[in-house]
C-alpha cells in the first residue's frame, strides 16, 4: 500500500520558514498526485497546495499564495511544502494525502480531503507571535 510519512513541523517565529517533508513509497503508478492539508483547531481540513507527478501542475490555496512552494524530489521520494512569512493563522496540523490519476492535463488539480485516498500522519506547525 502507499505509505506516507509527513515530517518538518516546529515551533516558528512569525516571518519565519519551515520545510515540510512528505515521504512517499509504494506507489504501483508513477501517475499520481500529492497534496497538503491542514486543520486548525475547531476549523475543517482545508487544502494547502497540490502537484501532479503527470505535468508537474501545482495548484496553491489564495490564502498562501505566494507564500508557499510545493516540490517533488524524485530521488528522494519526497513531496516537500516550503512555506515563508509564516503567519499566526498557519497554525494547524498538516497532513499529506495522495491520489492516483488517469488524466494527463488537469488545470486544477483535487482540492478536497475526499478527493484523496491515502494520509499520512498529520505534523504540527505552530507559529508565535
Amino acid at each position: 500500500d502507499v505509505q506516507l510519512q509527513a515530517s518538518g513541523g516546529g515551533l516558528v517565529q512569525a516571518g519565519g520558514s519551515l520545510r515540510l517533508s512528505c515521504k512517499y513509497s509504494g506507489f504501483s503508478s508513477d501517475e499520481y498526485i500529492i497534496g497538503w492539508f491542514r486543520q486548525a483547531p475547531g476549523k475543517e481540513r482545508e487544502g494547502v497546495s497540490f502537484i501532479s507527478s503527470v505535468d508537474g501542475t501545482t495548484n496553491c490555496a489564495d490564502s498562501l499564495y505566494g507564500r508557499v512552494t510545493i516540490s517533488n524530489d524524485d530521488a528522494k521520494n519526497t513531496v516537500y511544502l516550503q512555506m515563508n512569512t509564516l503567519k499566526p493563522e498557519d497554525t494547524a496540523v498538516y497532513y499529506c494525502a495522495a491520489r492516483y490519476t488517469t488524466v494527463q492535463r488537469l488545470r486544477t488539480l483535487p482540492q478536497h480531503p475526499y478527493e484523496y485516498d491515502f494520509w499520512g500522519r498529520g505534523t504540527q506547525v505552530t507559529v508565535s507571535s
